[in-house]
């Protein structure tokens, strides 16, 4: 109950210092937000023989999801206890039209994922505070065109939701499966941490021998190395289902491997408020760096404005004094110079005329130099090297960079000239108090 009233006490938090300014820099706020409303969540994602229906069975205790091993089921299915309020089996389009859910950002993916996603209501108070996500098999050559979704990218959504992430192999297709080298590849370490990830090799009990066991996982730690770009493997869980496995295959420590994956598995909710901090720590720290590269851009129109502005007043200054001396000496107009007029003890307000003309048109044609010319040219080399916008001090700023750097080049691009006098001091102090302040005191509490 108290991590649930610090959740809320963060969202509300969240909301109202943070939000208005993810929306002022144009940055998506709608995974950190829906992360925050909703109940831990554990993805299951794997190809269609892995036997991801089978353990979702075994952790609920009850037969939910269809088991086989040809594709049974291809949606994304959402396991919980919503209560007695809400229907059994709840249709896509109910979900994403459903703001107290995290699952309105899927509206963008269209009709054929909303109809490719649902929600099962069931009675267990297990699942009162905890969801399971049931995702589609993956495939070895499948195209957004055959599903009719982008499914890495809509994968990639539901990663950045989950508490804890399943993938799962079985011993004869031991990650050799496309879509499967892209979430290991690309999609997983781009959305979510390494910590949240755990992978699971089941149905070992249909191995013939010990031989044929090592061999499949031999195969699978080759493949897991090319896949991550690692020499250090992650440690991977052997499983199988004790109901349809034959007991002379199994081996002592087959069933220790099996329940230590379920404690990882039920424990996932313990770990909701510590990732809720982290997500909003690492994006919080993303809205940081593009603040200070805009920041920074604005800071150099504004120096290159006054070095502009300095040569202007100046020529503007020389020609309210001397412009009409030229124009007399040449055109014999006017008959009478500012300075001729003050001295002689006859200036009028008329002698002021073509002095200020003079002095306008040169403010003006300043203003058009900055602005055609000069801040073009700043634009253009801040692009060439953007890079430099913001100090990288360290590996985390220069990940920061890289994952923000299409954003800020994005903002500045569009920067017009009179943007120059839009200062971010205010919102850099409002983003440092509250990772200083506010967000290393929620730290504070949930390690007290």
């Amino acid at each position: 109950m108290l991590k649930n009233k610090i959740q809320t006490e963060l969202q509300n938090k969240v909301n109202k210092k943070i939000a208005p300014l993810f929306s002022k820099y144009d940055i998506d706020f709608t995974s950190l937000e829906s992360g925050m409303k909703w109940k831990p969540i554990v993805l299951i994602i794997g190809n269609y023989s892995s036997g991801k229906s089978t353990l979702i069975n075994e952790i609920i205790g009850t037969e939910i999801q269809r088991t086989g091993q040809a594709p049974t089921d291809d949606a994304f299915t959402v396991i919980t206890s919503e209560g007695s309020n809400r229907p059994k089996d709840v249709p896509g389009s109910t979900l994403i039209n459903d703001d107290n859910l995290p699952f309105v950002k899927f509206r963008k993916y269209g009709e054929k994922l909303t109809s490719h996603l649902c929600l099962k209501n069931i009675d267990s108070p297990a699942f009162e505070n905890m969801a399971i996500i049931d995702s589609p098999g993956m495939l070895d050559a499948t195209t957004e065109k055959d599903r009719g979704y982008n499914y890495m990218e809509v994968l990639g959504e539901f990663a950045k939701m989950a508490d804890l992430i399943v993938l799962m192999f079985d011993p004869h297709k031991a990650g050799t499966i496309k879509e499967t080298y892209s979430a290991i590849r690309n999609t997983l370490p781009e959305k979510s941490g390494e910590d949240r990830i755990i992978f699971v090799m089941s149905r070992i009990d249909e191995c013939d021998n010990i031989s044929d066991l090592v061999r499949s996982y031999g195969t699978l730690c080759w493949n897991m190395s090319q896949m991550t770009g690692r020499k250090d493997i992650p440690h991977i869980y052997l499983t199988y289902s004790p109901e349809v496995a034959s007991t002379q295959n199994t081996s002592e420590l087959w069933p220790q491997e099996r329940t230590e994956l379920m404690e990882k598995i039920h424990a996932a909710p313990d770990l909701r408020l510590n990732h809720i901090l982290e997500d909003i720590d690492r994006q919080v720290n993303e809205l940081q760096i593009v603040c200070e590269a805009v920041a920074e851009f604005n800071r150099r129109g504004r120096s290159l404005f006054m070095k502009i502005g300095k040569i202007t007043v100046a020529i503007g200054v020389g020609l309210f004094c001397f412009g009409d001396v030229l124009t007399n000496s040449i055109l014999s107009l006017p008959r009478q110079t500012l300075i001729s007029s003050v001295r002689g003890g006859t200036f009028s307000l008329g002698n002021l005329l073509l002095p200020l003309i003079f002095l306008c048109a040169t403010l003006v044609l300043g203003w058009i130099f900055y602005n055609n010319y000069g801040f073009k040219k700043l634009l253009r080399k801040t692009l060439e090297n953007s890079s430099n916008l913001v100090n990288r001090e360290n590996e985390y700023r220069r990940n920061l960079w890289n994952k923000m750097q299409g954003k800020i080049i994005d903002l500045v691009s569009n920067s017009k000239a009179k943007d120059i006098w839009i200062r971010h001091s205010g919102n850099l102090n409002k983003i440092q108090r509250f990772l200083e302040g506010d967000l290393k005191k929620y730290y504070d509490k949930l390690r007290s």
